[in-house]
């Protein structure tokens, strides 16, 4: 048994477990983004939406560390927008934008504060809350502008300009209630994991 997590017993099952980990996060966003969200219907054909997709992303990184967390809630979401007519055509802007929030988060969480290494509440709490909003806040700049030069110079969409405001309204809100979700849920799983022996320590 591994002293680290508790429960791997080398580093090739550790992967397994992690990428095992990944396929549960993938699951859990797509379905918090198909089924919780509510959609906004915008002119020209487009859509956007409120919900909590990218709290899984932030989630899992926090959990998993940037790239798996990352990858799991951009699989998730990148499928969810797959299955739907009116988001098709963003799945690869999806997988981009939702890895680079499991990125940033994992960097601040893990490289910077190093929350798996300490058992200080106030200094776990803080470094989280810190990686939520860095994460999220990289997806309420490069969300809505990365959408639309998408749309503009590679959808050909005219009506680009018109959904902005609104990409920027949407992403905000789900920024806001993305971070406290993703907080409170790792805050709430983290004692009950290293207490299961299921909690990763990431480096």
């Amino acid at each position: 048994m591994n002293a680290k997590t508790g429960v791997q017993t080398n580093h090739g099952s550790e992967q397994v477990y992690k990428i095992a980990l990944t396929g549960l996060m993938a699951a859990l966003s797509y379905v918090v983004f198909t089924f919780l969200q509510i959609k906004i219907q915008l002119p020209g054909g487009d859509a956007t939406s409120i919900h909590l997709g990218n709290a899984v992303c932030v989630l899992g990184a926090l959990l998993l560390g940037g790239f798996y967390g990352g990858l799991g809630g951009a699989i998730g979401m990148a499928l969810g927008d797959l299955f739907d007519p009116v988001y098709i055509t963003y799945v690869p802007k999806t997988l981009l934008l939702k890895l680079c929030i499991g990125l940033i988060t994992g960097l601040i969480a893990h490289k910077l504060g190093k929350i798996t290494e300490t058992n200080d509440k106030a200094h776990v709490l803080k470094w989280t809350i810190l990686a939520a909003i860095g994460g999220l806040l990289f997806n309420v700049i490069f969300d809505p502008l990365v959408g639309y030069y998408y749309k503009l110079l590679i959808l050909g969409k005219p009506a680009a300009e018109l959904t902005l405001a609104w990409n920027v309204a949407s992403t905000s809100i789900n920024a806001v209630t993305s971070t406290i979700a993703s907080v409170a849920i790792y805050m709430a799983l983290r004692p009950a994991l290293k207490k299961s022996g299921m909690f990763f320590h990431i480096k």
